[in-house]
């Protein structure tokens, strides 16, 4: 019997990859929108990370057809009222590169102290199905605000997420350590459960 197909909801090389690499072994052949003649832009306009995976996920599952899977991610610090959030993108956080993006964090977290610069990596993995349901999983990981980058590993954040259990930062983890603790990675696995137990009934 064939593998069900699932699509992944982005137009991002890198993403796709990463998709694949995280859901292996999940039961499902796991293609590309390219493999399948899909190619659209999402508006990512959700208020939740939750709002923004089902916005890609269902829209790649109406183009293709098939179940889609999307993924929204980012920072909040409690400080900041929860910001940057997953509005990051509309409300001027992200500046031209990563390098940037931190250094708006730092300059807005400038007078607030150690003990007040608490904030999480939070991750929602959405997979739509053709039928208008929608299976969803989330991954949650605390950690403060460092008061400089540390590390050379990672992207955006990671230079200045300090794991306090650890003492490092998560650009300070080789990639293997931070797919063992990272937001993302927890999401996936729940969501590769999902898909696994998906699967064994198709």
């Amino acid at each position: 019997m064939p593998q069900p197909r699932l699509v992944i909801a982005t137009n991002n090389a890198g993403k796709v990859i990463e998709f694949r690499d995280l859901l292996d072994g999940c039961g499902w052949e796991v293609v590309s929108p390219a493999d399948v003649g899909v190619a659209i832009d999402v508006d990512e306009t959700g208020a939740t990370y939750a709002d923004n995976a089902r916005l890609k996920a269902q829209a790649f599952c109406k183009a293709s057809g098939l179940p889609a899977i999307a993924d929204d991610s980012g920072l909040e610090v409690d400080a900041l009222g929860g910001e940057p959030g997953p509005l990051h993108h509309l409300k001027g956080w992200d500046g031209n590169n990563d390098v940037e993006r931190v250094q708006i964090l730092l300059d807005a977290l400038k007078d607030v102290p150690e003990d007040k610069r608490s904030g999480r990596f939070f991750s929602v993995i959405v997979v739509a199905m053709p039928d208008g349901s929608v299976i969803e999983e989330q991954g949650v990981v605390e950690g403060t605000i460092a008061f400089a980058p540390v590390g050379d590993s990672g992207w955006g954040y990671d230079p200045v997420f300090l794991l306090p259990q650890r003492g490092v930062t998560m650009a300070q983890l080789s990639e293997q350590e931070k797919n063992r603790v990272s937001h993302r990675f927890i999401a996936f696995e729940k969501i590769k459960q999902r898909l696994v137990e998906m699967a064994a009934i198709s």
